[in-house]
């Protein structure tokens, strides 16, 4: 209960919510939000993610049954033509139409919504999230949000008095909180309505010149963003949802509105976006940013969890580069979660990735260090990579380590796509040299079963005695002339893990390159 982890920060906002007792639906309901008006991305995968930590979190405080709704906006009318789907030409002839009314581009579905929508649901089934899915076409097709519409169309001038003032005057002109859908050319319209009949559902807007009066009930009329928003909270009965920072606006719009349809607005909180590696919000209809395909085949969907978990309310970078930092961080709090005190294992990552049940399989070498193998390697294969693990590892084999042995694909293609692309060894000066000489005279007088710590001591001797500024340099010069990059492993390590004679071989490659050179 006294827990500062932000998952049980957030599930104390929902048991004062109900500090009387369960809610009448005897259930609290969780929601997130997509619009599918391009492929999904991380940033939606994020948000459900987030909003199951805090439902885990509320069901260690709380016996009160819980759902989760994920739900799809699919009745918006599609603004413009994402820049990342093919038959751009195609669908810009479908704008302004709900987006399940507009052709599949990819030519597999009966709609681009429903395209979006499957990809959608196979994001959230790939993790195992436990969610049911609610199309927003569903929902008003078949009548579901009728009766909170008639309360919409009660309560117009009051929730017109809410919204015309957060728009310029040339909007206020045109500002309607209900879209009708058009009987011509089917495009969601932006026209002023008027409410003929609330109870009726009935209303009156001009359609390319003509007067038209049409129910907007049953799917034929959707709601503008913020009224729709506040509609769905009273419709469904939604007690947590949370929501990037550029909808806090939103948020305290809706919220307004929820409470003039008399509805309690849900709670939750804004957290701060994803940005792309040129630090711009990520975005569906560019594309930008990561796929959770990219991240699944360089980084396991864990450490994605740790990376999507920590610090939810600070803006941070995705892209490429952070993977393997979140990989080894994953790791490495995973590794200290079984002898830490209650306390600190409540606010550690790992317990609310894992929802408590974290595995005990201790991973014996870091991600970097794989990578840094497979770098020197080359062109390997699995089976060479567990070759090497052998020096290290006692008992090396896939069996054995079935997690690090799924870290080994993860490496190769890290290092096939990312790596090797960048790798190059410069040739050692003449301080370097000697270095790398004496360094070589070193690992001679070793057995060649010396653990990494007797590795270690000898690099660290021979730095010291080298000339170098700092030892940072002398491993700095170790890095680009053996391993063709600017940063990398504990060298002691790295050694123990390719194997001296191998790791003498790289040196005399780079005092050769220098001969040469």
């Amino acid at each position: 209960m006294d827990s500062k982890a932000w998952p049980y920060e957030e599930a104390r906002k929902l048991l004062k919510r109900y500090a009387g007792g369960p809610p009448a639906k005897g259930h609290v309901l969780f929601e997130t939000g997509y619009g599918p008006s391009g492929l999904p991305h991380i940033g939606t995968f994020n948000e459900v993610l987030r909003t199951t930590m805090v439902r885990n979190a509320y069901h260690a405080l709380s016996d009160i049954p819980t759902r989760l709704i994920a739900f799809s906006d699919d009745m918006d009318g599609l603004r413009k033509v994402p820049d990342n789907v093919p038959n751009q030409a195609m669908l810009a002839l479908h704008l302004g139409k709900p987006l399940t009314r507009i052709p599949d581009p990819f030519g597999k579905f009966e709609s681009f919504a429903h395209h979006n929508n499957a990809t959608l649901r196979d994001f959230l089934d790939r993790y195992g999230f436990d969610y049911e899915f609610l199309s927003s076409t569903d929902c008003y097709a078949s009548g579901r949000f009728d009766d909170a519409l008639r309360g919409v169309l009660r309560a117009y001038d009051a929730i017109m008095g809410v919204m015309l003032p957060t728009l310029r005057k040339e909007r206020q002109a045109t500002y309607s909180p209900v879209l009708p859908i058009s009987p011509k050319s089917g495009v969601v319209l932006q026209v002023p309505v008027e409410v003929v009949d609330a109870e009726a559902g009935l209303i009156r807007f001009v359609d390319d010149g003509d007067v038209i009066e049409q129910s907007a009930l049953g799917g034929l009329a959707k709601l503008q963003w913020k009224v729709d928003w506040a509609m769905r909270w009273a419709a469904l009965g939604v007690d947590y949802e949370m929501a990037g920072k550029d909808l806090i606006d939103s948020v305290v719009q809706s919220s307004k509105i929820a409470r003039v349809l008399g509805a309690r607005p849900p709670e939750g909180f804004n957290y701060e976006m994803f940005l792309d590696e040129k630090g711009e919000k990520i975005s569906k209809s560019k594309g930008n940013g990561l796929s959770l395909d990219q991240w699944l085949t360089y980084g396991p969907q864990e450490s994605l969890a740790f990376y999507i978990y920590r610090e939810p309310k600070k803006a941070k970078s995705l892209h490429m580069g952070v993977i393997p930092r979140a990989v080894d961080d994953y790791w490495q709090f995973r590794a200290n979660w079984p002898g830490q005190e209650l306390p600190q294992k409540l606010g550690n990552p790992v317990h609310h990735i894992h929802d408590g049940k974290v595995p005990d399989a201790p991973l014996p070498v870091t991600f970097g260090l794989l990578l840094n193998l497979v770098g020197v390697l080359g062109e390997a294969s699995r089976e060479q990579v567990w070759g090497y693990l052998g020096n290290y590892v006692p008992d090396a084999s896939a069996a054995a380590y079935p997690e690090l042995d799924r870290l080994i694909d993860h490496a190769l293609a890290y290092h096939r796509d990312f790596i090797a692309p960048t790798l190059q060894r410069r040739a050692p000066d003449a301080r370097e040299a000697a270095a790398l000489e004496a360094l070589d005279a070193q690992l001679a007088a070793l057995p060649a079963d010396a653990d990494a710590e007797a590795i270690q001591n000898a690099v660290y001797a021979v730095g010291n005695a080298g000339g170098f500024e700092t030892l940072r340099d002398w491993f700095k010069a170790l890095y680009e002339t053996l391993l063709g990059t600017a940063q990398g492993p504990r060298m002691g390590s790295f050694i123990a893990l390719y194997g001296i004679g191998n790791s003498r071989a790289l040196i005399a490659e780079a005092l050769a390159l220098r001969a040469t050179g």
